[in-house]
């Protein structure tokens, strides 16, 4: 049978007992919660499915999130930023409480602290890492846990992000790139402006990826997991040809922490505090809309499989647009 106990916290915690299953019992902030939650493990004791949470007790928040950053995360892609926002979610006092104490009122009050301090999308990104834990652990790893994260809502402005190169910027991100140690940065810069490459694309490309003949560059992989090959333009040809005179091993030696500190002391000494290195490969997927290319034929470029989000980079400048509405040919 089950039982209903006021807590002396304000909490109600719900009982169920059945001969021949262990005793599960389980906490709520609302009343009508430990009701519903009560009724569902009877029905779970009567058809002989009642789940011993008793794991739920024992294992701590933690547990599941390190689990999750050494056993999936290291597998992405994406696995140095994952890894670096878990470490910090692992900081927080929630980690250390049970995952049966643990309800969405908990999850709603870290979401309304950290909107406080960083922007909406970057908290929709903690949440779906932390829905993809959960999710994980109820699927996969055996803890008889609901994915109360999905309940939770991140609502703010749009994450869309419309920046393209001003007028003048250009040159003075090439001005405060002549003024580095290395010229690796102010190369990087012009090669995404030419290919439209990510930055881990960029880092990880190397003499072999070359075609030489026919200027293409094979970018084996992705974001989507889809490799692709795009066309060199002149420029972009003439600064790997620069680089591979040089001898050394790899196009950009460079690696991905290093490129985020010089870019982000570059655009300080360039008074472009606002533009991020995404933003280059927004420009020039735009660019080449501009210049007249077909959908089909910058998606080849961009590597875009959903025509519907390459949309999100179609952005012409309104003064090209001014252009032609006045000077049509």
């Amino acid at each position: 049978m089950a039982t209903i106990r006021k807590l002396p916290s304000g909490r109600y915690q719900a009982q169920v007992r059945r001969k021949g299953f262990p005793p599960v019992s389980k906490s709520f902030l609302h009343r009508s919660d430990a009701l519903v939650w009560a009724r569902d493990q009877e029905r779970n004791a009567d058809r002989g499915d009642l789940v011993d949470v008793s794991i739920l007790r024992r294992t701590p928040l933690r547990d599941i999130v390190t689990r999750y950053r050494d056993q999936v995360s290291a597998r992405k892609k994406t696995a140095e930023r994952e890894t670096y926002l878990i470490n910090a979610f692992l900081r927080r006092s929630i980690c250390d409480r049970p995952l049966s104490s643990i309800s969405v009122e908990d999850f709603a009050a870290y979401r309304d602290e950290r909107l406080e301090t960083v922007k909406p999308s970057s908290v929709r990104r903690e949440f779906d890492i932390l829905r993809s834990v959960f999710e994980i652990a109820r699927r996969e790893w055996g803890y008889p846990l609901p994915n109360i994260v999905t309940e939770i809502k991140v609502s703010g402005a749009s994450t869309h992000r419309e920046r393209r190169l001003r007028e003048g910027e250009f040159e003075r991100l090439m001005k405060a790139a002549r003024e580095c140690r290395s010229d690796t940065i102010g190369r990087i810069i012009v090669f995404a402006l030419e290919t439209g490459m990510r930055r881990g694309e960029i880092l990880a490309v190397e003499w072999g990826h070359i075609d030489w003949s026919e200027p293409s560059l094979l970018i084996p992989k992705t974001k989507n997991g889809h490799a692709r090959i795009i066309p060199l333009t002149n420029k972009a040809l003439t600064i790997l040809e620069r680089i591979r005179k040089a001898g050394v091993e790899k196009p950009f030696p460079i690696t991905a922490n290093a490129l985020r500190m010089s870019w982000d002391r570059l655009r300080r000494r360039a008074g472009l505090t606002d533009l991020n290195f995404h933003d280059l490969r927004h420009e020039r997927i735009s660019s080449l809309f501009e210049l007249g290319l077909s959908v089909p034929e910058v998606a080849l470029v961009s590597g875009h499989r959903d025509l519907a989000m390459l949309n999100r980079y179609t952005h012409p400048q309104r003064k090209i647009i001014w252009n032609k509405i006045n000077n049509p040919i």
